[in-house]
């Protein structure tokens, strides 16, 4: 696991984003903490941003509503939010590497980033690390990873 989260990106002054966060709400006391962290973030990066919230019931049905939002092209990125933790079949791996290939191929088709923060973990543990905790929160990372993509794909597309 990385110790340290990227650096937040600097924004074009005249940019004017948008975003879309779809958030599973299995688990939810991990992936509200995932939400809360990616809203405060982006809004840290561009006041201005327009952010949507859109719930899933779970991780599984994440890459739908993806799609879905991908396709109104109305979003610079979005950000896809849930948390499975493994059991002990290899139910847990199967819906993971489902979701993963989903999310990928949603943003190669329709040109958006698509931010996987999906997260698969063995342990509680592991999950409190990545959610609830300041320092390594990926809800932060993910929203960084949008603006970042977001302004580079802006950059491609408008050239």
């Amino acid at each position: 696991m990385s110790k340290s989260l990227p650096a937040r990106p600097r924004l074009a002054p005249t940019a004017k984003s948008a975003f879309a966060l779809v958030v599973s709400r299995y688990n939810g006391e991990f992936t509200s903490a995932l939400e809360r962290e990616a809203v405060a973030e982006l809004r840290a990066i561009d006041p201005s941003a327009t952010i949507e919230v859109f719930d899933a019931p779970g991780s599984f049905e994440i890459p739908l509503i993806v799609k879905l939002l991908a396709e109104r092209r109305r979003y610079h990125a979005i950000l896809a939010l849930g948390l499975i933790l493994k059991g002990e079949t290899a139910h847990a791996d199967l819906i993971a590497a489902s979701i993963t290939e989903s999310l990928q191929r949603i943003a190669l088709s329709h040109n958006v980033p698509v931010i996987h923060e999906v997260l698969l973990v063995n342990t509680e543990a592991q999950a409190r690390a990545r959610c609830l905790e300041p320092e390594l929160n990926r809800g932060r990372e993910a929203a960084r990873a949008a603006a970042a993509t977001a302004q580079v794909v802006q950059t491609i597309i408008t050239s």
